[in-house]
């Protein structure tokens, strides 16, 4: 299988740039970030993209990015929230070991405090949040190679349930 060791996709906040680069270090191998990639291209924030030009804009930039980073990363990837909803991301997904990290609306809340730093969570955090959920949640399961439970777990705990469940050797 060539691409990176592992991709982890779920929504914003739950943890994927966190346990990503605990499980990189575990597994002796580099992280990477598609949100971070977009940034260091574009020089400005997601939030101030999605602002300036809109989300299809930034779904463009994104779907380019995950494309490079799958082709290019051979370590752990992260992929932003929304990455998913691009029919080619998921098909270039499919040959490749995907961990859903996934979590419920009220541990979403303890986490990001549905801020308005998500551009997508600006107005009724909760509704919106539950709602961009209710349009995802399959789209992930679809690409995912295991589904991981965060909730009440700290990252270090969803790193090792990740390092089981994906059946990888510790560094």
């Amino acid at each position: 299988m060539s691409g990176p060791l592992v991709v982890l996709v779920g929504p914003m906040g739950v943890g994927k740039s966190t346990v990503g680069r605990l499980l990189a270090g575990r597994l002796g191998v580099a992280y990477r970030d598609t949100d971070d990639d977009i940034v260091a291209g574009q020089g400005r924030t997601v939030a101030e993209i999605f602002v300036d030009e809109g989300e299809s804009a930034f779904r463009t930039l994104e779907k380019a990015a995950v494309h490079r980073a799958v082709a290019e990363h051979d370590g752990v990837l992260a992929l932003g929230g929304g990455a998913i909803l691009d029919e080619d991301t998921r098909a270039l997904l499919a040959g490749q070991r995907v961990a859903y990290l996934a979590m419920d609306v009220e541990e979403a809340v303890k986490r990001t405090g549905l801020n308005a730093a998500r551009p997508l969570l600006a107005v009724n955090p909760r509704k919106q949040w539950r709602e961009l959920m209710e349009a995802r949640r399959h789209l992930y399961e679809e690409v995912a190679t295991v589904v991981i439970a965060t909730d009440g777990r700290t990252p270090e705990e969803v790193t090792e349930v990740a390092l089981d469940v994906l059946e990888l050797k510790k560094a």
